[in-house]
C-alpha cells in the first residue's frame, strides 16, 4: 500500500510503514515540506493512488462530502505519546491494509480502529 503521513503526525509513523513493507512518504520528505497546502496534498494522493493518514478532521469532511481523498486513514487519538502510535499502528497495521482492500476510510483511536463504509 502506499501512503502520504500528514504534518502533524511524526515523520518515524512514515519510516514505520515503510519498515512494513509499504510505500510511505511524510509532508517533510516533499519540496514544500509540511507547508505543502492541503489542496496540493490531496491531488498527490489521487496521482499516485496513495492513502492520506491525517489527524485533520477537514480532510474527513472533505472525504464525505467530495470523495477527496479517496481513501483516508483517520487517526482519532487525541494528544497521544510517538510510542503510543506507533505501538497502535504495530497492532492494527494489518488489519488496517486488508479494510483498505475493499474500503476507502478508516479511523483509528485509542480503542482500535473503525471501518467507515
Amino acid at each position: 500500500m502506499k501512503f502520504l503521513v500528514d504534518a502533524q503526525l511524526p515523520r518515524r509513523l512514515a519510516h514505520l510503514l515503510t519498515a512494513a513493507n509499504h510505500d510511505a512518504v511524510h509532508t517533510l520528505d516533499l519540496p514544500r515540506r509540511n507547508l505543502t497546502p492541503d489542496d496540493e496534498l490531496l491531488e498527490i494522493c489521487a496521482r499516485a493512488n496513495r492513502i492520506l493518514v491525517s489527524k485533520d478532521l477537514e480532510f474527513a469532511d472533505s472525504f464525505l462530502l467530495k470523495q477527496k481523498p479517496s481513501r483516508l486513514l483517520l487517526v482519532s487519538t487525541g494528544n497521544i505519546t510517538n510510542n503510543e502510535l506507533e505501538r497502535l499502528f504495530q497492532t492494527h497495521l494489518s488489519k488496517i491494509a486488508d479494510a483498505f482492500e475493499s474500503c476507502m476510510f478508516i479511523e483509528l483511536d485509542r480503542s482500535g480502529m473503525s471501518v467507515h463504509t
